[in-house]
């Protein structure tokens, strides 16, 4: 069983699109791994069981409400395998989508990890209070 992945990691993209994996991460997401468009503008990172949890559950839904969900998902993917130093290529339409120039934060989040931009990752971070944390765990019970 997969370790949940946590932790805050600040990369650079290099002159061929590379970015390095945290060692921590690399170590739980295993040899191959997928990197999809994810919500709110960043990449999901899964391990390779993980996105097939979610490819499953996917396929399972009739066409008509699955198809937009496996298009955005499925199209985008990109199975990649980390280089001897840890690195991965990012694919230049998740480059795009994700509006990855050059400074990325990488962040653990459970079972799957994220690649941020890092000006949005710190604005949307800057616009997370307490107070916006304490009203969402009331909501879910936690």
């Amino acid at each position: 069983m997969m370790q949940d992945l946590y932790g805050q990691y600040n990369h650079s993209l290099d002159a061929k699109n590379r970015v390095s994996v945290p060692f921590r991460f690399r170590e739980r997401l295993g040899e191959h791994f997928v990197i999809t468009q994810g919500l709110n503008g960043c990449l999901f990172v899964f391990p390779e069981d993980e996105f097939q949890r979610l490819a499953e559950m996917l396929n399972s839904l009739p066409m008509a409400k699955g198809q937009a969900l496996q298009h955005f998902f499925f199209s985008g993917a990109a199975d990649v395998e980390p280089d001897k130093n840890g690195r991965v290529i990012l694919p230049a339409h998740l480059k795009k989508y994700a509006g990855i120039d050059k400074d990325v934060v990488i962040s653990g989040c459970g079972r799957r990890a994220e690649i941020w931009n890092e000006e949005e990752w710190n604005r949307r971070q800057a616009g997370l209070t307490a107070a916006d944390v304490t009203a969402m765990m009331e909501e879910l019970n936690i």
